[in-house]
């Protein structure tokens, strides 16, 4: 356990940023919980302790604690059931990042506070009269409300604070399941209940097992109020969650609750770090821990859990990545319904699939609604992308291969530099490297820089060195070798510095520049391996470069003024575009050529061109 608290140390002790610092976070957060519950509990803990101390700290820190507890840890206090520390670490959120709306609500509160405690007082005496007399023990109390949650339902149903019915709870404990609905009986005999605001969370438990009967009933004066009604047992494991069903026993037996809990996280954490998406990480587990679920059956009756607005294509994927790609059709209740069918509860869901996987573009149209999950959307695209997976993977290692043994590194090295990439996996970078993502030079370059005492020993070694040209003016090429000579960039894959390049000597036109990978040079290199020569970037440049980027989209309004908004934001000239789109479907292809300073400038354009609503893929055309 002391390793987990070690792991997680880090993210209590600063604040997270933005969106990939935050699903890192949630995934230590899983990955604690996976291995041991009570990790998670102190730091959930430890996160209200932090809350309740954010007041001294400056606004923006502030903030930034508020939005981290409001995007997963609260929603994970909800999602394992510990009602106690979910309502105070929602309430502090809310307080700091909605200041304004935090102390009118409070306000509302305190006003007529004696008026609203006498009618509750007199409601739970009724009570009391009508379910002893009935000859069942129970223990009624006044419920508190909590501020986000009244703010969160005056939002969601469009109402004013003095329209609300359950800031007048009760709370009704009893000691069995029969009781229980023998007290809601005796409810909604002696008052009149609301229409619609009944529901059975004990024949259907919420998503974190919660289980209650929930009621409204109209008293006195015409006045409504809440009537929460369960069991002693339900009420324990209502406010501590997993705590109530943890009994730290070792060999003994396992919590089957507990258990349920523990695995959803699981499976969470399991199909992100299959698709290797940290950015979906966060989105899927704001589905899970949403309130608004759908809980549908498999062909065989197992319950299935997903957000509401899910389709037959999100269950497919749910059940199995493999389900999912093969998937061509859906039986909903035994009838063929389209895949955009939104499912409902109690659904009986059957998935009609093909022999080979074969996901479809026009699946990641938002538009066209096909999927909802934003676990079901990274599935496909991450199928789109690993689709030249292994070919990829095979010239990346071997370009790297080759970098590292001309610099005198061990390929394991490259391990060292994963995170610099933002990678997990030593396969990626390799991948990455295969389709023009990164060049092998950057990759030993940064290995180097891991270590540069190999390159203080390096300088006390005679060796001799290259002669190079004297750059001139606007000169970014040093020729191995031969000294100054007469070079032009190719045009037929245009290099950019960061490239890997080689020199090929023309009849007429001096050395041309390529792109090692280039089509055309590896030709050339076949055919007159005599006229190759090698040569590097100088080490300071002040040209740009033309590239050409190739963008796929779905069409809508003001795309490409987006597409502009960000090359201008990025300070990058483009000489050339062209859009078109494609035929029989709303996707559009966009033909830009940009002026760039090195690859580092054009790999951070087309991450950031992939974040543009509506953008499937932005890459780099390898061969003009």
């Amino acid at each position: 356990m002391l390793g987990q608290l070690e792991q997680l140390s880090y993210f209590g002790q600063t604040y997270l940023p933005n969106d990939n610092a935050r699903a890192e976070g949630l995934r230590r957060l899983l990955l604690a919980l996976v291995a041991d519950v009570r990790v998670v509990l102190i730091a959930l803990a430890w996160q209200l302790a932090r809350l309740k101390l954010a007041s001294d700290l400056d606004e923006e820190t502030r903030r930034h604690i508020a939005r981290e507890t409001q995007l997963i840890h609260a929603p994970l206090a909800n999602r394992l059931g510990i009602g106690q520390l979910k309502w105070q670490l929602e309430d502090l959120a809310f307080q700091y990042l909605e200041p304004q709306a935090y102390r009118q609500i409070r306000l509302m509160l305190a006003e007529r506070q004696s008026d609203r405690e006498a009618y509750i007082s007199s409601f739970m005496a009724q009570l009391r009269h009508i379910v002893g007399e009935a000859g069942i023990e129970a223990e009624i109390s006044g419920r508190a409300k909590h501020v986000y949650s009244i703010w969160r339902k005056m939002q969601r149903k469009g109402l004013d604070f003095h329209e609300l019915f359950d800031v007048r709870a009760v709370r009704v404990m009893v000691d069995s399941v029969a009781e229980c609905y023998s007290v809601l009986g005796l409810v909604h005999t002696h008052w009149q209940p609301v229409p619609g605001e009944f529901d059975d969370y004990i024949t259907n438990p919420k998503a974190n097992l919660y289980q209650s009967l929930h009621t409204a009933v109209t008293g006195t004066r015409g006045r409504a109020v809440e009537v929460q009604i369960r069991t002693h047992d339900m009420h324990r494991h209502a406010e501590l969650g997993v705590a109530a069903h943890w009994r730290y026993k070792e060999g003994g037996p396992r919590d089957s609750g507990l258990e349920k809990r523990i695995g959803v996280m699981r499976q969470l954490l399991e199909g992100s770090e299959h698709d290797g998406d940290d950015a979906s990480l966060l989105e899927d587990f704001q589905n899970l821990t949403t309130e608004d679920r759908v809980y549908v059956l498999t062909p065989k009756g197992e319950v299935k859990d997903l957000s509401a607005g899910a389709t037959p294509l999100d269950f497919a994927y749910l059940v199995h990545t493999e389900v999912g790609h093969r998937c061509r059709g859906a039986r909903v209740n035994g009838r063929i319904v389209p895949l955009t069918t939104e499912l409902k509860n109690g659904d009986r869901v059957e998935i009609l699939t093909a022999k080979e996987p074969r996901p479809s573009r026009d699946w990641l149209s938002p538009r066209l609604g096909y999927i909802h999950t934003a676990r079901a959307r990274s599935k496909v695209r991450h199928w789109f992308k690993m689709a030249h997976y292994d070919e990829n993977l095979v010239a990346g290692r071997s370009a790297l291969e080759a970098e590292f043994k001309r610099l005198d590194l061990d390929f394991d090295e490259a391990a060292e530099v994963l995170e610099h990439f933002n990678f997990r996996r030593v396969e990626d970078l390799c991948v990455a490297v295969g389709c023009g993502e990164l060049g092998a030079s950057q990759v030993a370059h940064a290995v180097e820089r891991k270590h540069p005492e190999r390159r203080a020993e390096a300088t006390t070694i005679p060796v001799s060195k290259p002669v190079p040209a004297r750059p001139g003016k606007g000169s970014d090429i040093q020729i191995e070798g031969v000294g100054n000579l007469m070079h032009n960039m190719a045009q037929c894959c245009q290099p950019v510095p960061g490239d890997d390049i080689a020199g090929y000597i023309t009849r007429t036109r001096g050395v041309s520049i390529h792109r090692q990978d280039c089509r055309q040079f590896i030709n050339l290199q076949r055919q007159s391996p005599e006229r190759v020569i090698r040569v590097r970037w100088a080490s300071q440049s002040a040209s740009r470069y033309p590239a050409r980027i190739l963008i796929e989209a779905w069409d809508r309004r003001e795309l490409i003024r987006d597409v502009s908004g960000l090359l201008a934001g990025e300070n990058v000239n483009v000489t050339a575009m062209n859009a078109s789109r494609q035929d029989d479907t709303e996707q559009v292809r966009i033909d830009l050529t940009v002026q760039v300073e090195d690859f580092d400038q054009l790999a951070s354009l087309l991450s950031r061109m992939q974040s543009i609503q509506g953008v499937t893929t932005a890459r780099r055309v390898r061969d003009v």
